[in-house]
């Protein structure tokens, strides 16, 4: 589906259903966005605005890297977005051709970034600051805004398996743990390429529009530099638990052992006495003894209650 918006110079929006016979000059501006575009409309592209191939092919390849590319009248952009879904992060491929006097945008899955921006120019009266660059910075900030929510839960999340209030098993905590760790990891991967496009953006000298711009986009990329910067805390949090947790399992497990040890110690004595007296020797004098069993019984008990004074005066028990 292809959706068309079109400024006036007497500042009316127009919208159209067709791009046949699209004549630029006659708006201050326009806004084409391409949603799920089936493949004849996805023509256009070369046919109606004459974009370059290697453009074209990467709008149509997804998940490419967030980059940008200079081209004589235009400059064409790839961004991603996100979405959470159930336990993992869905990334989407938003692509953006941007001049001066019209911005296209381009993406192969239903994006509520670009529905708020276009519905914000439909009900805005007063449209003197709106142009290409601008929509472009309101949907890239959308954009980066709704990366805040995931991170957010992703934290809380951490909170409720660092506290364990419901006592889950070690198992199902790290299980866990580790798809925390990998959605920290693909939001990273999403993340720091989105910033270094900022970065670019802010630091190019071919992109006069956003120069103009700069603090409007400088906030865009001061909020990826902090999300870039609660995802490395997120994930040196969940380093700190898994090894706190794992200090846990080897303790409990030590203690576990060492009881073990303890028991095995004390009957060991009592098991060689029980041996040697449960051989089918014929000749065995205490055999005959008539208090012979409580005797050995006996024995058996003081080892036992010797080695256990012996073991706690060594500390084994504390």
């Amino acid at each position: 589906m292809i959706n068309f918006l079109g400024v006036t110079k007497e500042e009316k929006v127009e919208k159209k259903s067709s791009l046949n016979n699209l004549d630029i000059s006659q708006y201050k501006w326009i806004w084409v966005d391409f949603n799920q575009p089936s493949e004849e409309e996805k023509k256009h592209l070369a046919n109606t605005f004459k974009f370059h191939p290697l453009a074209i092919e990467d709008c149509l390849h997804t998940l490419q890297r967030p980059k940008l590319d200079y081209y004589e009248d235009h400059t064409f952009f790839v961004t991603h977005i996100v979405a959470q879904e159930e336990k993992n992060i869905k990334k989407e491929e938003l692509d953006f051709f941007v001049g001066e006097k019209f911005i296209v945008s381009f993406h192969l899955t239903p994006s509520k970034e670009i529905d708020h921006v276009w519905e914000r120019v439909l009900q805005t009266k007063n449209l003197e600051k709106w142009d290409p660059f601008y929509v472009f910075y309101r949907t890239l900030d959308r954009s980066v805004d709704n990366y805040f929510p995931i991170i957010y839960k992703i934290e809380d999340n951490l909170d409720k398996i660092e506290e364990n209030r419901n006592q889950k098993s070690m198992d199902l905590l790290m299980n866990e743990l580790f798809d925390t760790r990998y959605v920290l990891l693909n939001l990273m991967h999403t993340v720091n390429p989105m910033r270094d496009l900022l970065y670019r953006m802010l630091n190019s000298h071919h992109l006069n529009k956003i120069s103009e711009r700069r603090q409007y986009f400088s906030d865009i990329y001061d909020h990826l530099l902090k999300l870039s910067d609660m995802i490395m805390a997120d994930r040196e949090i969940t380093t700190d638990i898994r090894d706190s947790y794992l200090s846990l399992n080897s303790y409990q497990t030590n203690n576990v052992m060492k009881v073990l040890t303890i028991t095995t110690s004390i009957f060991a004595p009592l098991t060689f006495i029980a041996g040697i007296y449960g051989m089918n020797f014929e000749h065995m004098p205490e055999l005959t003894w008539k208090y012979g069993y409580f005797i050995s019984l006996g024995v058996m008990c003081v080892i036992g209650v010797l080695m256990f004074i012996w073991f706690k005066r060594k500390g084994w028990f504390n």
